[in-house]
């Protein structure tokens, strides 16, 4: 069996055998190895493994950090994002992770169920919170956010039903690509609704100024391909395997 945060629990030969965390520790009062600190200090994560309630050894794990997510950090810091990272990690784990990649702020030994709690500290906080998540645990932080991104190819199926977007691969790399194609469109979009009223602004008084239909239509016509026309420079962020893989599905208000 297993519990979120705590571990994990079996039965082997008549033994009670459970393998987890530091709240494993806490939970059985329970002191850890003698080479915690040493594995600690190297940023590893520290499993312990107890048998019928009692520590009889230890795991020491490390992340291995993908290559593409200190460049992913790298082209959201170059939009004037912000990177935070909420974990379940041990302090000391997640520190040494986010130093590395160059994430702004931490919040490590965060519970499943605390995540939304932490997305509305940010909220809180004035900013404006795109929250990416691939498991159960994180579709509640994701609805809280102000957008939710799954990444699609690891996905549960409910981080997917919430999300707002979803990316179909599991490529930290497309975020960045996200924002820039979000803000594009939002540009694009405001370029044309500016562009259609200002035509129409100018041929409502034209008209009734004895304008002939002929013209009117002409315009009226022209405009209309050179808002598709605008519209259309969005293609370009569709060239290249870079800018691939983005599903959009609304969330139902």
């Amino acid at each position: 069996t297993s519990s979120p945060a705590v571990g994990v629990t079996a039965t082997v030969a008549d033994h009670e055998i459970r393998v987890g965390g530091p709240r494993l520790l806490e939970e059985t009062g329970q002191d850890e190895i003698g080479v915690a600190d040493e594995w600690r200090a190297e940023g590893a994560i520290i499993l312990h493994v107890l048998r019928d309630g009692q520590v009889v050894g230890g795991l020491k794990l490390a992340d291995e950090i993908r290559p593409e997510s200190r460049n992913a950090v790298d082209a959201l810091h170059a939009l004037s994002v912000e990177v935070v990272m909420i974990t379940g990690d041990a302090e000391a784990v997640a520190n040494e992770v986010g130093r590395e990649l160059g994430i702004d702020r931490v919040f490590a030994g965060v519970r499943p169920e605390d995540k939304s709690a932490k997305v509305s500290q940010l909220q809180e906080e004035g900013k404006r919170v795109a929250m990416v998540g691939d498991g159960v645990n994180d579709a509640p932080a994701m609805a809280n956010a102000s957008v939710g991104v799954a990444m699609g190819a690891a996905s549960s199926a409910v981080a997917l039903e919430t999300a707002d977007v979803a990316l179909m691969s599991d490529d930290i790399g497309k975020v960045p690509f996200l924002i820039r194609l979000s803000r594009a469109s939002s540009r694009i979009i405001r370029q044309n609704l500016i562009a259609s009223l200002v035509i129409v602004g100018f041929l409502v008084p034209a008209s009734l100024l004895g304008l002939q239909m002929g013209p009117v239509v002409f315009i009226h016509e022209g405009s209309t391909f050179l808002v598709v026309l605008n519209a259309l420079r969005l293609l370009r962020y569709g060239n290249g395997d870079e800018h691939s893989g983005i599903a959009h599905e609304s969330r139902p208000a």
